[in-house]
């Protein structure tokens, strides 16, 4: 229970730090979704991400991207399923990595599906889209690189010196 007590607290620091005055695309939530995926259910991992957004949403205003950054989210904290049964530090980069490329592919489909003016609904203007997008992504990879390895890096250590967090040992069969 006290894991589970420790794991909420890493989530809701990073959840009001989307709030927090940042650098554009510097947020947790691929992180949440990517930590959410690993520690918690299922049904949790999809809802942690879901509800950090909406609720940092309502302070910050939605948008009609919104559809497809949410999305982006859940197929990331699907990421987080599969990672899992495959942890390690290269997976745990490598999956924040593939979140990042991920919300980047989706999210820039959004804002050119919306865009009535600024990309014309044509390959060069999906190109376009992508094209203007690229500083923006330097932020995510950032974002999601000190989000990942913050969370997954805090929890660890917490399990490892905190000997109340530590979940119980089941003796090895005789």
């Amino acid at each position: 229970m006290k894991k589970s007590l420790f794991a909420v607290l890493l989530i809701v620091l990073a959840a009001v730090s989307r709030i927090l005055p940042h650098p554009a695309n510097v947020a947790p939530i691929t992180a949440l979704a990517l930590f959410g995926g690993v520690h918690f259910s299922r049904r949790y991992s999809f809802l942690i991400p879901i509800a950090a957004m909406v609720v940092s949403d309502a302070v910050l205003g939605f948008s009609l991207e919104s559809f497809w950054v949410y999305g982006s989210f859940l197929a990331i904290a699907g990421i987080g399923l599969w990672l899992r049964s495959h942890r390690s530090i290269g997976a745990i980069l490598g999956c924040s990595l593939a979140g990042s490329i991920l919300f980047f592919i989706v999210t820039n489909f959004g804002v050119w599906v919306f865009s009535q003016v600024t990309y014309p609904h044509t390959l060069a203007g999906l190109t376009a889209c992508y094209v203007a997008a690229i500083p923006f992504f330097r932020n995510t990879l950032i974002g999601d690189l000190v989000y990942v390895t913050s969370l997954f890096g805090v929890f660890e250590l917490g399990i490892r010196y905190i000997p109340a967090l530590r979940t119980e040992v089941v003796p090895e069969q005789a």
